[in-house]
């Protein structure tokens, strides 16, 4: 009797776009028959709200910013038809700049063809090229991306090793808002130094994405970098891989940009419909509220069963968390918002954390992503009339039975197979349940004062340093209390300043003392 309710139910909540192969399942999650009707008023309201957006409404009010991601797929929704002509107008010079990267006739020096590409950003300016690039790469790309995506000097040299003896053939794509992106610039610098210790003209090898303005842009102008693309105002980073951010490295490996973009557009036109049970985006964020009543009580649990999709749980750790962890709501209430992401794949999460998932404290809820395709190539049959797939399809549907079994909870998403479409569908769905579950909890999700307040909190910092370092002698040296009295500074800053300092400063030294915080600092003899 229970399977055949199960049946009911799924036959109740299953939603399929069948001209495009996707569906949604939110059958295996429990909530009561009469949650749509209780939720309708906030429903409305995320439908007008979506609706203002759309059209140009100032939708990010701290930044007085419209937030237009949604017309980077089609641009004739956008408010003006100078916005309309800039859309289009990028879009073509991405792709005649990768079609003359690939003939040759924009070409490394000496006329060697670029086949390598490095991308320098952070957050929205690496992660939508990382998760893009790592689901549709392949060995046959006409060029292959490497990253710098922190501020970590062993991640950069980690990658110089890579690229060291084909850095003449690399193209570098910088990626900056503002071109003072402190994290993005200093892998510039570094970039740069290591392509004139080789004799390698910087200027010859770059591309700028960025601000019209911005530092960057006149840094790449002034020292004449191949090409400039613009980063829109109104486009957030973390759903920017529409806009040149993710188009320029996407077409430069050979992608296909215009199906990522028409894959993202049908998703966008069908959920707009009004009607919630129809709606894939806003099935997504009402089953996010019901999950954490509507106070993200519960993780999210990503699972992709797809190694190529691997990483859409920091690709959506990104979009989820920056974009719906907030303190105030849009009234200027103390909320604390947010929901947490994580995951893995499948069936590697079997060997994994699942066992905790089954069996430990009931704290999330599960997505899986379903591909059907398992392989472009021929089958292999690993047991009589089973494959490798066949296994991985029943590790998902046997791991999401025995959850919903132990009182586990799970949506399952499906697409046909992993091409630039669906990527381009997969991501539209996900930025759009983004905004409506916003608005269902009534907070401002295109916004990100935390990033902000630990940009800040890092400049004191250094700074901090810098004059912690001028208060350094030669000699006894002095303690990191007294050197904080002496330019009125928190001693633990100072403390874990100079230990900084001595560890890759060969002119700091540190002499130990009774206690930890009893050492002494000072410069070399």
């Amino acid at each position: 009797m229970a399977s055949f309710s199960l049946w009911q139910r799924f036959q109740q909540y299953f939603l399929s776009y069948a001209d495009l192969g996707f569906s949604i399942d939110i059958s295996r999650m429990k909530f009561p028959d009469d949650f749509f009707e209780k939720m309708q008023p906030r429903i409305e309201k995320a439908f007008a709200a979506m609706r203002g957006l759309e059209s140009g409404a100032i939708a990010n009010p701290d930044e007085k910013r419209m937030v237009g991601h949604y017309w980077l797929r089609n641009p004739a929704l956008a408010p003006s038809p100078e916005l309309r002509a800039d859309i289009e107008e990028t879009n073509k010079r991405v792709k005649r700049f990768a079609a003359d990267a690939h003939a040759g006739k924009i070409a490394a020096e000496g006329g060697k063809r670029f086949e390598h590409i490095l991308l320098i950003g952070i957050g929205g300016s690496a992660l939508g090229p990382q998760f893009v690039a790592d689901a549709l790469g392949s060995s046959h790309d006409p060029m292959d991306i490497y990253f710098f995506d922190n501020t970590d000097p062993d991640g950069f040299d980690r990658v110089f090793d890579k690229i060291d003896r084909f850095l003449s053939q690399t193209l570098v794509v910088v990626v900056s808002k503002s071109g003072g992106t402190k994290e993005t610039r200093n892998g510039m610098v570094e970039a740069e130094a290591k392509f004139e210790q080789k004799g390698l003209r910087f200027g010859k090898h770059a591309v700028a994405v960025t601000g019209v303005g911005s530092e960057l842009d006149k840094y790449a102008e002034k020292n004449e970098w191949l090409a400039r693309f613009p980063m829109h105002d109104w486009v957030g980073g973390r759903t920017s891989v529409m806009s040149a951010v993710g188009l320029l490295p996407l077409a430069l490996e050979g992608f296909d940009i215009d199906e990522f973009l028409a894959g993202a557009a049908a998703m966008d036109e069908r959920t707009r419909i009004p009607d919630a049970t129809q709606n894939a985006a806003m099935l997504l964020a009402l089953m996010w509220y019901y999950a954490g009543n509507g106070k993200g009580e519960k993780d999210m649990v990503i699972l992709p069963y797809k190694d190529r999709l691997a990483l859409f749980s920091k690709y959506l750790q990104q979009l989820v968390m920056e974009s719906l962890g907030k303190e105030k709501d849009l009234d200027g209430k103390i909320v604390h918002q947010g929901i947490a992401v994580y995951g893995n794949k499948g069936s590697t999460d079997q060997h994994a954390y699942v066992q905790q998932l089954r069996d430990g404290v009931l704290n999330f809820f599960v997505t899986f992503i379903e591909v059907d395709k398992d392989r472009h190539g021929t089958a292999l049959e690993v047991e009589n009339g089973v494959t490798s797939g066949d296994y991985l399809h029943g590790f998902l549907r046997g791991t999401r039975s025995a959850l919903y079994e132990s009182g586990r909870e799970s949506i399952t998403v499906n697409i046909p197979e992993v091409n630039p479409f669906n990527i381009g569908a997969l991501i539209a769905m996900y930025e759009r349940g983004v905004g409506f579950y916003g608005s269902l909890v009534n907070i401002n999700a295109y916004n990100q004062p935390g990033v902000e307040a630990g940009k800040k909190a890092a400049t004191k910092l250094l700074q901090l340093q810098k004059q912690a370092r001028e208060e350094l002698t030669v000699g006894a040296g002095k303690t990191a209390e007294e050197i904080a009295r002496s330019i009125d500074a928190d001693p633990e800053d100072v403390f874990h300043a100079l230990r900084h300092l001595a560890s890759n400063d060969p002119h700091t030294r540190i002499k130990a003392g009774d206690e930890t915080v009893d050492e002494k600092f000072s410069l070399e003899q």
